[in-house]
């Protein structure tokens, strides 16, 4: 019998499936001419971060739920400005992706998160270009090739927004290693709505007031308050949703529900979005650059497994020794298990674009995406 911890550890991933896919079906609804019909992606990603803003001070200025963290106008410059403005730009280039490609082909492009953040990290220093994973790298940018080769309703326009965001998520990714884990802050998921969402909206609002508020003047839109706020929210839950689900699996878990997430998505969104036929090809390659996807998360994890450091100390080590014959047997040999693996760094990307979250530390190595109101 499924004993109380597992069953919550179960549920707690079956919310974040169906938040995640909830959350990008529904924004797909909203943005798109055929249904909703509300195609000002950057106002709808403003709504986003001016409601997740709202919330994160509510509750940490009236309800007191965390602490605030010690912030810096320093750090607040030279940390959370730039990585707000990557995580703006995400964004905004994720959902308006949506306008012009369908959501299967979306989260096929999105298996290139491990690609961009390597090579963002690579530019930056904090990893070093290495064959094999060089060659993994490869084999999904070959999949996602071959995938936008059979695709049938392809978009350059779409395609070109969509990767375009995934490269300034894999920047914001690795700016949030350089940056704000260097200083040592480290961001919950309350905090992080706090001092970036804010930011965020800023930065959105000057391409918005460029780009959409002068069609909004002129053009026949809709606007139910009753759709926007129950999007918002539904952005809003998904991110408390990650939390909890980090919270009680380990990182390999995780990636495991989003690669089933991503399978899910793209059948549940050829059955909502008759649109959006996948075909044979399509499949294929996705398939391909998964296989390049999981071979990365291999590497990754082996990677942290030999650069785990015996915990006991050198006296107790030369106690042991002089105690003990020397065999094999007595060489220390750490347990590693999903929590630990995810103990030490930081990860290659995002869990799910769909959140506006700084990575939590408990990600650590783990590669392969989608941390975007793509959704909010």
């Amino acid at each position: 019998m499924i004993g109380k911890p597992h069953l919550l550890t179960y549920l707690y991933l079956f919310a974040y499936i169906l938040l995640s896919s909830g959350v990008i079906l529904y924004n797909k609804w909203v943005l798109s001419p055929k249904y909703f019909n509300f195609p000002f992606p950057i106002t709808l990603t403003m709504i986003h971060m001016g409601f997740s803003g709202f919330v994160a001070f509510i509750l940490i200025r009236v309800f007191k739920v965390v602490a605030p963290v010690k912030m810096t106008f320093e750090i607040y410059a030279t940390c959370v400005i730039p990585i707000s403005a990557f995580f703006a730009s995400s964004l905004w280039f994720g959902n308006t992706a949506y306008l012009h490609i369908s959501v299967a082909f979306i989260q096929m492009l999105k298996a290139l998160m491990p690609v961009a953040t390597f090579l963002m990290a690579v530019i930056c220093g904090t990893d070093i270009l290495r064959c094999d994973v060089f060659l993994n790298m490869l084999l999904v940018s070959v999949g996602v090739v071959i995938s936008s080769y059979g695709e049938i309703n392809f978009n350059v326009v779409g395609t070109l927004y969509q990767v375009t965001g995934i490269f300034a998520e894999a920047l914001r990714l690795v700016l949030t290693q350089v940056l704000l884990q260097k200083k040592g802050l480290t961001l919950n998921p309350i905090t992080s709505l706090y001092y970036i969402a804010p930011c965020s909206f800023v930065f959105l609002f000057i391409p918005w007031y460029l780009l959409e508020m002068p069609e909004m003047e002129v053009s026949q839109i809709q606007f139910n308050s009753w759709i926007f706020f129950s999007n918002a929210l539904s952005a809003l839950a998904l991110n408390f949703s990650i939390f909890l689900v980090i919270g009680r699996t380990g990182a390999v878990t995780i990636r495991v529900a989003g690669v089933l997430k991503d399978w899910i998505l793209i059948a549940l969104s050829t059955v909502i979005f008759p649109e959006s036929t996948i075909t044979g090809l399509n499949i294929t390659g996705y398939a391909i650059a998964l296989c390049g996807v999981v071979m990365y998360n291999y590497l990754k994890v082996k990677d942290v497994r030999a650069s785990q450091i015996p915990l006991e100390s050198i006296p107790e080590r030369a106690t042991k020794d002089w105690k003990l014959e020397k065999k094999s047997s007595d060489l220390y040999t750490p347990n590693i298990s999903d929590d630990s693996l995810s103990n030490g760094g930081r990860s290659d990307q995002n869990i799910d674009e769909e959140t506006p979250l700084v990575v939590p530390s408990r990600l650590s190595h783990i590669g392969r995406s989608q941390l975007s109101s793509h959704t909010a």
